[in-house]
């Protein structure tokens, strides 16, 4: 695809538009939603670019950023006006995959009592700022189904992706023989 014209001047005035065409302004909370899991999406591209070639979380977070061009599109998508169209439907499976992952990198990872607080290397904390971003995402989303029709499945996947990249960001810190900081209560 090529792009002719990056700027359109069409948003000059606070309003951009939806799939479909129908215009919102830029501050909507729609807009905060689907612009939060693109936010996630740049943070997972970082992260994946931290990551050696051969780690085996590289493709499936290349595969997750696939999966949040989806959720973008759905969230993008005021169903009360525009039918979703087939790309802005998430694929069946996608939130087992994500459990799935969970619970294979959980059985190697170290007991951890206490409070993780974000760090290790440079990956791990990038997988924590994705994370947080993640639980965002996740709030943003739940403010816009208070409002507008969001497909559950996508509720459920953006929760779950935030429980995958917790456990990633302490299976890079392991991997790394980096210990987790742990959070100490403040003695006074």
């Amino acid at each position: 695809m090529k792009m002719t014209k990056i700027y359109t001047r069409t948003g000059d005035k606070g309003m951009t538009s939806l799939v479909g065409g129908v215009r919102i302004k830029k501050s909507d909370v729609r807009l905060e939603a689907y612009g939060t899991i693109d936010e996630l999406c740049s943070h997972i591209g970082l992260l994946v670019a931290q990551l050696s070639q051969d780690d085996d979380e590289r493709e499936f977070l290349i595969h997750t950023q696939s999966n949040l061009f989806i959720v973008g599109s759905h969230l993008a998508t005021d169903q009360s006006k525009t039918p979703l169209y087939p790309s802005a439907i998430l694929p069946e499976g996608e939130t087992e995959a994500l459990e799935q992952r969970v619970d294979a990198i959980l059985p190697l990872l170290p007991e951890c009592p206490g409070f993780v607080l974000p760090g290790g290397t440079i990956a791990a904390a990038q997988c924590h700022v994705c994370r947080t971003v993640c639980r965002r995402a996740e709030r943003r989303i739940d403010a816009l189904a208070d409002v507008a029709e969001v497909g559950e499945d996508i509720i459920k996947y953006v929760n779950r992706l935030s429980d995958y990249l917790f456990v990633l960001a302490k299976k890079i810190n392991f991997n790394a023989h980096q210990h987790e900081i742990m959070w100490q209560k403040p003695c006074r």
